[in-house]
């Protein structure tokens, strides 16, 4: 069985202040069907900022990903350190064809491996103290640990540039050799887990006959109705954004 990842005090306090509990890591089964459905593509990291968005007057953030299809026109522009301030230009013109932004669930997920995590965890930029922290968060019990995918080293309320946690990078969603205009918050492997450990983690629960019912129900169904909803990237007529 996996072990449980630990997380630092002032994290676990932030965790508990939105209500997220500590889980016992371990994909579950949805996961492991979506790796049959969807692959992974190499991007340009160059191309990305991933940003931490402010919502209204700026308590709040969520998170966006502006990507640089081309140099017709300077997408966004990343200015200081700790934290690094995004001025996201692509909001000034009429960007088809030259940015793409990517705002919500349809438009990225997180991924460990080969398991496409985008049913059972929601991404959530939490700002705490002096940082804001993106955090991988399961979305029911017995799916996975909480995960720090991201943090702007430093405070703010404005558009920040969130940096990477080690292990963690940028993949594009691909099906069948096609690039989706889906990208992955991606991990090769579980934090202080093997891939291994995980799936002899999931079949000790299919052995047990605990696995949740909404995991057995809704895994296909939900990732079915998230393909229809992603756009191929090199076809701007199908963007949707």
């Amino acid at each position: 069985m996996l072990r449980s990842v630990l997380l630092p005090t002032p994290l676990a306090v932030v965790l508990a202040a939105v209500g997220v509990s500590a889980l016992v890591p371990g994909p579950a089964l949805q996961a492991v069907r979506a790796s049959s459905l969807f692959q992974t593509a190499e991007l340009d990291p160059g191309n990305f900022a991933v940003v931490a968005a402010p919502i209204g007057n700026g308590e709040r953030a969520q998170l966006n990903i502006y990507e640089q299809l081309n140099d017709r026109q300077t997408c966004f522009a990343v200015n200081g350190s700790q934290p690094a301030l995004v001025e996201p230009l692509l909001a000034t013109f009429d960007f088809t064809g030259i940015c793409s932004r990517y705002l919500d669930a349809n438009g990225y997920s997180v991924r460990i491996g080969d398991s496409d995590l985008a049913p059972g965890y929601r991404l959530s930029v939490v700002r705490f103290s002096d940082d804001n922290l993106l955090l991988a968060v399961p979305t029911r019990s017995g799916i996975g640990p909480e995960m720090v995918v991201a943090r702007t080293n430093g405070p703010g309320t404005d558009y920040l540039k969130l940096v990477l946690e080690p292990g963690w990078q940028l993949k594009r969603r691909a099906y069948n050799g096609r690039n989706l205009g889906h990208v992955y918050l991606y991990r090769d492997s579980w934090p202080g887990a093997s891939p291994t450990a995980a799936v002899e983690a999931l079949m000790d629960v299919e052995a047990d006959g605990q696995m949740p019912a909404a995991a057995a129900e809704e895994g296909p169904v939900e990732l079915d109705v998230q393909l229809g909803s992603d756009a191929l990237i090199n076809d701007p007529g199908l963007r949707g954004f």
